[in-house]
């Protein structure tokens, strides 16, 4: 993701004379970043979610810097006239990748989600999880710059959630942008920023309340002398102090831990990870750009 995508003003209704569902919205994602909106049921989150997607048009306002964009519904259509493998491919040749390339990352993303035993499976024939492996995968075959997830976890397994977790902060750690809706609070520790959808309006929550939440880990590393954070590992981690000469301790949520870990250890020259324990996120202060 280049230059950051934005909402001015923008609002959504169904009907010339229907009810707005949105108004008024303001929103700047910018790359890398990681951003969750909350409300009620039907607040309006979804309409959100499918505008940012460009599956759905403003009925007024203006929306600029479009990147290339992958997104996972709420509810998957599975009754589809394809195997999973080759509904894959299919989208990843749609995507612009070559069918080898786009059939080679099918089954790797089938499997990172345990479903490569269904490769040849009608998607018709697979169950709700099944169909929603699919749903991820067919959103991240392609390393889209901007990822829209709504529920994207509904129905996973545990392990299938944790890897979902796992490439969401890989994606934003290679600069993707990630907007997302779910249910479990926990979800996603440490977003960028946490917006609530209210009434139609979409509100930045503030101070205290979007510190980073969730399990965190705290990583001890030391690096090369007069070495830098190597850029993948600074985008991953909430808190990062150099408490000794190249020992420094880095605070991570704990889904991206094994994307800074990996970062760090792949590094040219490599650090040393010396510890990984658990942690609490670090302090946020008040945004100056908040408005009461």
């Amino acid at each position: 993701m280049r230059r950051d995508l934005r909402l001015a003003r923008v609002g959504r209704r169904y009907g010339i004379r229907g009810p707005w569902v949105l108004r008024g919205v303001d929103l700047t994602v910018r790359p890398g970043s990681l951003i969750c909106v909350e409300g009620a049921n039907g607040s309006g989150k979804s309409t959100l979610l499918r505008i940012l997607a460009g599956l759905d048009a403003p009925t007024e306002g203006r929306i600029t810097g479009r990147p290339r964009t992958a997104y996972v519904p709420e509810r998957f259509p599975s009754a589809l006239p394809f195997t999973a493998a080759g509904y894959l491919t299919h989208l990843g040749t749609v995507h612009g990748l070559s069918r080898r390339t786009a059939a080679g990352a099918a089954v790797a993303w089938l499997d990172r989600f345990g479903a490569a035993a269904h490769a040849e499976t009608p998607m018709a024939q697979l169950s709700k999880g099944g169909s929603q492996k699919v749903a991820v995968a067919q959103a991240l075959l392609a390393e889209p710059e901007f990822l829209v997830l709504d529920e994207a976890w509904t129905g996973l397994d545990a392990a299938a959630r944790a890897e979902l977790e796992r490439a969401v902060a890989e994606r934003t750690a290679a600069g993707c942008a990630v907007v997302f809706v779910d249910h479990d609070p926990r979800r996603l520790a440490g977003p960028d920023a946490t917006y609530t959808v209210v009434d139609g309006a979409l509100n930045r929550r503030t101070g205290k309340e979007s510190s980073p939440a969730g399990r965190h880990a705290v990583v001890i590393a030391q690096g090369p002398s007069g070495g830098q954070l190597p850029p993948d590992a600074a985008r991953a981690v909430t808190s990062a102090e150099e408490t000794a000469p190249r020992i420094h301790r880095l605070t991570v949520p704990e889904s991206h831990s094994d994307v800074l870990l990996r970062a760090l250890l792949t590094a040219r020259p490599p650090w040393h990870v010396v510890s990984v324990s658990p942690g609490t996120p670090p302090e946020t202060p008040p945004d100056p750009e908040s408005r009461p």
